[in-house]
């Protein structure tokens, strides 16, 4: 039998990751290859929890070209949060997952609230776990709700899944053909260089609390997996490289 590099994990997926090419909304091709692809390491035995990001309903950036106060802005992108969390729950249960959507900000008709020891026992009887709404607070992103949740689940690492690009390169590789990708960095080293991973805060959290970070492309068919595996794609982002 296949065994599992992680025990514990917590997968990131951008809002951008669920539109696919269409850059908005849910492609429901593409949330159903990544339920999929959860069904997968969870038949490996894996303890699972994903934090998903709103880009694809609603951007900050929006709103502040709106002239939106930025609290404002940032509740309507953790609402947006919540729908994705929805539509991903839906999607995992329909292949056979069992899975609870726990949210920052109450709205107990939907969800449950966040309770730390809840989720880690939903996780323990191998249910999969998705946090939604942030951090309940504005100013934060969702890659520091990633962060914040893998330190007190006691996660060993965060999977960021990316929808565009395959791992974190010396420049973005769009626009410069000599970018080159990085195999391994230390958190130290990419902020210094300003790459652009995660936040600052959420750096800050993962290095603290030495929670390593895999960053790969989710578009590849079946990369969660290799993922977990321990196999070599993406970048592996630690304290000390």
């Amino acid at each position: 039998m296949t065994t599992a590099r992680y025990q514990r994990i917590v997968l990131k997926l951008s809002g951008e990751a669920l539109s696919g090419e269409q850059g908005y909304g849910i492609e429901p091709k593409v949330i159903q290859s990544i339920a999929n692809q959860v069904k997968d390491i969870s038949e490996l035995g894996v303890e699972i929890a994903i934090v998903v990001g709103g880009g694809n309903i609603w951007r900050g950036k929006v709103g502040s070209e709106m002239g939106m106060d930025r609290a404002n802005a940032d509740y309507m992108g953790m609402l947006a949060t919540v729908m994705n969390s929805l539509a991903l729950q839906d999607s995992l249960e329909n292949c056979g997952i069992e899975t609870r959507v726990q949210t920052s900000i109450e709205m107990r008709q939907v969800a449950e609230p966040y309770i730390r020891r809840k989720a880690i026992r939903h996780l323990q009887k191998k249910r999969v776990v998705i946090f939604a709404a942030g951090t309940g607070n504005p100013y934060f992103s969702t890659d520091t709700t990633a962060a914040l949740r893998a330190a007190e689940v006691d996660a060993e690492v965060i999977l960021m899944a990316k929808n565009n690009v395959d791992g974190v390169y010396t420049a973005d590789p769009k626009l410069d053909k000599d970018a080159e990708k990085y195999d391994e960095l230390s958190y130290l080293q990419m902020l210094n260089e300003e790459l652009g991973v995660m936040d600052a805060t959420a750096s800050s959290l993962c290095m603290d609390n030495d929670i390593p970070l895999l960053v790969f492309s989710v578009s590849e068919e079946g990369n969660i997996k290799r993922a977990v595996l321990g196999e070599n794609i993406g970048t592996m982002i630690r304290r000390n490289n």
